[in-house]
């Protein structure tokens, strides 16, 4: 790393853990509110796909358009972005925080993370000359979140005929905004600030073709399908078509340009951040406490990892003698291989087509809302909505499973459950066994991220509107991931509350089969800890991360090694390295599940131990989610003295 960059690093981390001080000299003419109004909406005028995820054009009149537009990741709009938060930075320094209410001064505290990250993204690291995978998804996920909150028609069908033209427009919008891409990029290759050959490859070259296709034929077959009762609907088809096969060849000429233009990089790697980024994102993007470093995690992991895989281990005992296996538990190597034989066993009974398995998924997924229903265990809606649909071909590369809410600032649309669908391989089906599905369920849909999003959405003007933000981008690896604190800790948090015992089910939820997914998926998230630290600061390199999953979380060392005729090894194969990539290009996020799951359960045993007989599980997880998507370091202490007031 070069000095002046470590010099930035020390500089901004110094900024991030030193409190702020009122002073004389604060200037309060600037209006908290009137600042915090400025920065949201410009925000989201100057980051359009991430206004369309939110909803933005439901919140603001000055926003009714955002749905039309791209980025301007022009050297010029680049600019102009930096000096945008240069000036709301300075205006927050004007106001004393000692006149804020407190959640006013926790917004403040939140913007003043925000401005440095997007700064420090900006300026000191220069990451728009490499975030090739940002650039690349942005116009498919702006288009793709416009449909899913689109309005429904009477008579069936998505979609009034504005809403389409804003999708038209944003369409015709690709060709510039991809040749600015090239432009930019090219910048970082003079400068030798250039991407991973993975990311290159797969969320570059290949993604480009993907998009290629989408815009020439998905995009406008589904709108065909969407509008075919509607007078007007062939001609917004028409209109797509055009622009989608200008679209396409846009992104069919960026492949080229990426094939050609880091050839002379291919082969190298390039995701290590380093030690001191990660430590200052730890500090600054998650609110964790200074003596919380990427080497204390890296270390602290391997612990947390072997007493998960203890319970596992119980667990797998459990099932092997309810389904008769002869297996040898001796030693902790045998025991290993033993919890690999009983999931082995379990995934027999797999679903035998992709139809299948979404029926399953769905089923599964609505039961876990009626056990909740029947135990009171939240204030559900009378009718509960949740689409779980196939992956779109260009995500698969990345995702076995994903969650996008519906828009925070408008009525319309229903969140999404993202499911990689198998395409007939076998391995991925044994994978998605019928034992293993709850689990994932709990996390995606109910209780998860789902019914998190879907309760917040109902409180959305008493969050604070800079706490729905997700600066940078909301999924990439330009993305802060301030978000994955909350939103991925109460996912993986309410894996484990469905299970715990509750009034007529000592047991919980799950089926000692599906506790036993429950715990390899938990040993995961244990391990993501000690992945991630250690592929961005040089203690793993890649193909040792592949391994260490491997042996870990998979109980199946040699799924590498094989022919590819097994197909158990196979998928187990392709599932490690597909996530070894992912955590290589999104630092900090892999650690956020087990960090944020730590976190609420360290704050529920504080309260319960102060409150006694008076702590409310359903209150304490009323109060959480009423926070907002922002980590608990920041309201921790308030949330405690508000739950305990006499």
């Amino acid at each position: 790393m070069r000095p002046l960059l470590s010099l930035g690093i020390r500089a901004l981390l110094a900024a991030t853990i030193t409190a702020p001080l009122a002073c004389a000299g604060k200037d309060t003419r600037v209006s908290w509110p009137d600042l915090r109004e400025r920065y949201f909406v410009g925000f989201l005028k100057r980051n359009p796909v991430t206004a369309t995820y939110l909803g933005g054009d439901g919140y603001s009149t000055e926003l009714a358009d955002v749905n039309a537009s791209l980025p301007d990741v022009s050297k010029r709009g680049r600019a102009e972005e930096i000096a945008f938060y240069r000036s709301i930075f300075a205006d927050l320094e004007k106001i004393d925080p000692a006149t804020l209410s407190p959640d006013d001064a926790i917004d403040r505290e939140v913007v003043k993370a925000q401005i440095r990250f997007m700064l420090h993204l900006l300026v000191d690291l220069r990451y728009d000359q490499r975030s090739l995978d940002t650039y690349v998804v942005a116009p498919f996920r702006g288009v793709d979140w416009q449909i899913q909150q689109m309005s429904e028609l009477q008579g069936g069908g998505r979609g009034t005929a504005e809403e389409w033209n804003r999708v038209t427009r944003r369409v015709l919008a690709v060709p510039a905004f991809l040749l600015a891409v090239q432009a930019t990029l090219r910048e970082g290759i003079q400068a030798g600030n250039v991407p991973d050959h993975r990311m290159v490859r797969y969320d570059g070259i290949d993604t480009a073709q993907g998009h290629a296709d989408y815009f020439a034929k998905t995009l406008p077959d589904q709108a065909a399908g969407l509008l075919k009762r509607q007078t007007w609907g062939s001609d917004v088809v028409r209109r797509l078509h055009d622009a989608g096969r200008d679209a396409a060849k846009a992104f069919r000429d960026l492949g080229s340009f990426l094939e050609e233009a880091y050839r002379p990089s291919a082969g190298v790697d390039r995701y290590a951040c380093g030690e001191a980024e990660y430590d200052w994102r730890l500090r600054n993007n998650l609110r964790l406490a200074p003596h919380l470093t990427a080497a204390s995690l890296f270390e602290d992991a391997q612990t947390k990892v072997g007493e998960s895989q203890d319970l596992l281990i119980a667990v797998a005992k459990e099932v092997g003698a309810r389904r008769k296996l002869r297996l040898d538990w001796a030693n902790r190597g045998a025991s290993l291989r033993s919890v690999r034989a009983v999931m082995d066993d379990l995934s027999r009974d797999y679903p035998k087509s992709d139809e299948e398995m979404f029926r399953v998924y769905r089923r599964k997924a609505m039961d876990l809302v009626e056990y909740a229903r029947r135990h009171g265990m939240f204030d559900l809606p009378t009718e509960y909505r949740l689409e779980i649909v196939e992956t779109p071909p260009m995500l698969e590369g990345t995702l076995d499973a994903a969650y996008y809410p519906a828009p925070a600032f408008k009525p319309s649309g229903v969140g999404r459950f993202y499911l990689t669908a198998s395409h007939g391989d076998v391995g991925v089906l044994k994978d998605n066994n019928v034992h293993a599905v709850a689990d994932l369920c709990a996390h995606e849909g109910f209780p998860g991220h789902d019914w998190q999003y879907q309760f917040m959405r109902q409180r959305v003007r008493s969050i604070g509107n800079v706490r729905w933000l997700t600066p940078g981008a909301v999924e990439d690896s330009s993305s802060m991931w301030e978000d994955s604190m909350s939103a991925e800790g109460w996912a993986l948090y309410a894996e484990q509350l469905v299970g715990e015992p509750q009034p007529e089910a000592p047991g919980g939820f799950y089926e000692p089969e599906e506790r036993l997914y429950q715990l390899k998926w938990q040993t995961l998230r244990d391990a993501r800890v000690r992945l991630d630290t250690g592929l961005h600061t040089g203690r793993m390199s890649f193909d040792d991360a592949v391994a260490y999953y491997l042996d870990n979380v998979e109980f199946l060392p040699d799924a590498c090694a094989g022919d590819g005729k097994d197909p158990v090894k196979t998928a187990a194969c392709n599932a490690a390295r597909r996530a070894i990539y992912r955590y290589s290009k999104w630092p900090t996020q892999a650690i956020t599940y087990h960090l944020g799951k730590r976190d609420i359960l360290d704050l529920r045993d504080e309260l319960r131990r102060r409150l006694g007989d008076r702590f409310s599980l359903r209150d304490f997880h009323e109060r959480f989610l009423s926070a907002g998507t922002i980590p608990s370091g920041y309201f921790r202490d308030r949330l405690i003295s508000e739950s305990t007031k006499p």
